[in-house]
């Protein structure tokens, strides 16, 4: 039996579309912060919108507590203060349709539902960083050697170099000596810090010294650790902390001792389906919550500030 053979596409290229079984997904940003802010306890459904938070201000230390025998004990003024905190809505939301997902040959709704909570953590880790930027202490870096720090919430200048040991010292005696903040975790502040300012840290003579004996394996391990101490975290979330200043030179960042952003949610942000339209030709979903971010001490009153701004005008 003989055969006749022909070419069922007559014209044009050869293609195979064949679709790989497994889906790829872009990279997400690093964010660090939410694990450093917890919720105000006592706050949430049907409470309002606000939170108002009740501070205990420092009596002052006198000069000489002595007494005469005949004395009257001096008296102290005993101050409070309040911050409030206004929760608001925030989400985002995907729509989708049902001819879409009969002909995709992978379920929409899965990847939709996993980058909808990337979108929602880097949301929420740029309110976070936004809240610690309010910080009335402004360090910036004028040279490899010297700084300038304001308390009014604006920079006074221009970084013109990249963090090192000495801007860290600095940061840290600051911190403790001037502010009288208390540490996050032990005798440890925290930094957190846009992937720039930590590799000019890295890079100093100063810090790899101070490793080569106590964790040899940090410039191995491309992290910075802790140096003076302050725990030092990288991100690279550029909504969060850029790089600034002159030739931008300097990854923005913050360190902030305990207690120092607080959280008023009213209701903690999650992924909600909504009800198929059009007899199921359109589904969509959204992350959604109620919540909002601030500083607990929005001072720089030694024993109130915990957080310090490290950036550029």
């Amino acid at each position: 039996m003989q055969f006749t053979w022909s070419l069922d596409a007559p014209t044009g290229t050869y293609k195979n579309n064949a679709i790989s079984n497994k889906l790829r997904f872009a990279a997400v940003e690093k964010s660090v912060l939410n694990e450093f802010v917890k919720s105000e306890p006592g706050f949430g459904k049907k409470m309002g919108e606000s939170i108002t938070v009740t501070r205990v201000r420092n009596l002052t230390e006198p000069g000489d507590a002595s007494l005469g025998e005949t004395e009257f004990i001096p008296e102290d003024t005993f101050a409070m203060s309040t911050t409030s905190i206004t929760a608001k809505e925030v989400g985002r939301a995907v729509t989708w349709t049902g001819w879409a997902n009969i002909l995709n040959k992978f379920d929409l709704e899965d990847p939709i539902q996993q980058k909808l909570r990337d979108q929602m953590a880097l949301v929420m880790d740029t309110m976070i960083a936004t809240a610690y930027k309010t910080a009335k202490i402004k360090y910036a870096i004028t040279g490899p050697a010297s700084n300038n720090i304001t308390t009014n919430g604006t920079f006074g200048a221009a970084s013109t170099d990249n963090l090192n040991a000495y801007h860290v010292e600095e940061i840290s005696d600051y911190m403790f000596d001037t502010l009288q903040a208390p540490a996050y975790e032990g005798e440890d502040y925290v930094g957190v810090f846009r992937t720039l300012a930590l590799r000019g840290l890295m890079r100093d003579p100063d810090w790899e010294e101070w490793h080569k004996y106590t964790d040899p394996q940090a410039k191995f391990n491309n992290e910075a650790g802790r140096y003076a101490a302050i725990r030092f975290l990288k991100t690279n979330h550029n909504k969060a902390f850029g790089k600034v200043g002159t030739a931008s030179v300097l990854g923005e960042g913050v360190v902030f001792g305990a207690d120092g952003v607080i959280m008023a949610e009213v209701l903690t942000p999650e992924l909600r389906m909504a009800i198929p339209k059009n007899f199921g030709r359109f589904q969509s979903v959204a992350w959604y919550g109620g919540l909002n971010y601030g500083l607990t001490w929005d001072t720089a009153n030694a024993g109130e500030a915990r957080v310090m701004h490290i950036g550029s005008t």
